[in-house]
């Protein structure tokens, strides 16, 4: 420490070098640095976990839009022909189809 220091943060800016409560207190920061970084780790570790299951579930969604609007540009509505157009009528109850009869019997 030079003159300089100890004139601007006074005498009590001396620390022991050589006590037992210096070296509990090194101790304990040590301790106390690696359970943060422990702990930021594993808080990393589930955060990226999230993240990725969060793009899996949106990846199969637009692959399951992408099939959908797919299958919807491809469905062409029937149109009937004009042969196709069967008569019925009601008999007694229960109804009978006329032309019903499918060519080549």
């Amino acid at each position: 420490m030079t003159e300089s220091d100890r004139l601007i943060f006074g005498p009590s800016a001396r620390r022991p070098t050589n006590s037992l409560l210096t070296s509990i207190v090194w101790l304990g920061g040590l301790i106390a640095t690696l359970a943060a970084m422990t702990v930021g780790a594993v808080l990393a570790v589930f955060t990226a976990v999230a993240v990725a299951v969060i793009a899996l579930f949106a990846a199969v969604l637009v692959f399951f839009a992408g099939l959908a609007m797919g299958a919807r540009r491809k469905a062409v509505p029937r149109t009937r022909r004009a042969d196709d157009v069967i008569e019925a009528r009601k008999v007694d109850g229960a109804w009978v189809a006329y032309g019903w009869e499918r060519p080549g019997r």
